[in-house]
């Protein structure tokens, strides 16, 4: 009996050994991917299309103020306006943003999702003429000829744009530490994945479609916690690839304190388990009918969030050493330093001379500890709408 429950818990550990080596091959293969270059973005243009600048906003009376105040400022050849979503900000908040020259539009759900809020705001400006709709988070800044870039691309022939959200200037070890996962993620799911010709992965802001595209594409959102993941799901199975403009910016607050980590990625981990249930079978059709796009999108559903597998790896490479059943401790301790080694070749070069850097390791322990509560409170995300608070903060534009 002994010998069996051996082999049985063999057999468990081997199978846990390859699942989490294939987690590291996929993010190793993009982030090395991602070291290749992209062609350079170009801004002059023929012809300038009629952009609406979408912003989301769920009671963030102060920080949508100054937002707005930037993205007025833009400079653009073409027509653009700045439209703010508002739900449930004051009415003098409103007043001022009206005031200031945004379209405001007010919505009003009892139970409050930011693919609603833009679905609502779409069908209203549908007769507007807009070319083209770009959705900003609350905080976010356009960087420099941003919106040159985008009509740019658009006038290529692309129909969905990720630009690069990098982050703001940031006060904290913990905020750095979110800018370098934010900066990892762009090499692996965006450039990495545009270099080896597959579809960028979209954030949720600092996003651009085709207008009628886009407002088409939302009346399949619904109420998800993982909107922007719906698209990506929605444009895989339509086929849209999505473009990634490296070298162009938009500008992002990071979170400052385990609390808030811990509530964002909450929602995260609830959005991907939420289409891991939705899609796992449907990624293996689409892969033998050669949708390889919508078969990438779901095999990332199954992926371990990158904090959790590094933490996972670190405790299987600990007990290798006293545990003699599955892999040995080669194997776990081959797993952990491959998985440190892409994480260190996908952080920028730039954040290497910031002590700001050496700092932020430190604050990982935090972040792991914060993932683990986030695996088991996602059912709070399917009963709230766990909305990342923001504050306004300068824009250190060193890119």
């Amino acid at each position: 009996m002994e010998l069996i429950i051996i082999n049985i818990l063999n057999i468990l550990f081997w199978i846990l050994g390859i699942y989490l080596l294939i987690n590291c091959l996929y993010l190793a293969f993009f982030a090395i991917a991602g070291l290749f270059s992209l062609p350079k973005s170009q801004k002059h243009a023929s012809e300038y299309k009629k952009i609406a600048l979408l912003f989301p906003t769920y009671r963030e009376n102060s920080v949508i103020i100054e937002s707005v105040k930037s993205a007025l400022k833009h400079q653009y050849n073409g027509l653009f306006e700045v439209v703010v979503i508002s739900d449930g900000l004051l009415p003098q908040t409103n007043a001022i943003l009206k005031e200031m020259g945004a379209n405001v539009i007010e919505v009003f759900f009892e139970k409050s999702t930011k693919g609603k809020a833009l679905r609502f705001a779409m069908e209203k400006l549908k007769h507007n003429g807009f070319d083209i709709a770009m959705v900003l988070d609350v905080d976010n800044v356009l960087g420099s000829d941003c919106l040159h870039y985008i009509n740019n691309s658009f006038q290529q022939g692309n129909k969905v744009i990720q630009v690069h959200r990098t982050a703001k200037d940031v006060d904290t070890s913990f905020a750095f530490l979110d800018a370098c996962n934010e900066e990892v993620n762009n090499q692996i799911y965006r450039k990495g994945h545009a270099v080896v010709g597959l579809s960028a992965t979209l954030i949720g802001s600092g996003m651009a479609f085709d207008f009628s595209y886009f407002h088409k594409v939302l009346d399949g959102v619904g109420e998800t916690v993982g909107e922007d993941k719906k698209i990506d799901f929605i444009l895989a199975n339509d086929k849209i690839k999505v473009a990634y403009l490296n070298d162009v910016f938009v500008y992002d607050e990071k979170v400052e304190n385990a609390q808030v980590f811990t509530n964002q990625r909450t929602r995260w981990i609830a959005s991907q388990i939420e289409f891991l249930k939705e899609y796992a079978l449907e990624g293996l059709v689409k892969l033998f009918k050669g949708n390889i796009e919508f078969f990438n999108k779901t095999f990332q559903t199954f992926l371990v969030p990158r904090i959790l597998l590094l933490a996972l790896l670190f405790i299987m490479a600990v007990q290798s050493f006293f545990n003699p059943i599955g892999p040995g401790s080669v194997f776990w301790n081959s797993l952990f330093l491959s998985l440190c080694f892409t994480l260190l070749i996908a952080v920028p070069r730039r954040f290497y001379v910031d002590k700001r850097l050496y700092l932020a390791i430190l604050q990982i322990p935090r972040a792991m500890i914060g993932m683990v509560i986030a695996l088991f409170s996602i059912g709070k995300a399917k009963k709230s709408f766990m909305v990342t608070p923001h504050h306004h903060k300068p824009v250190n534009d060193n890119n």
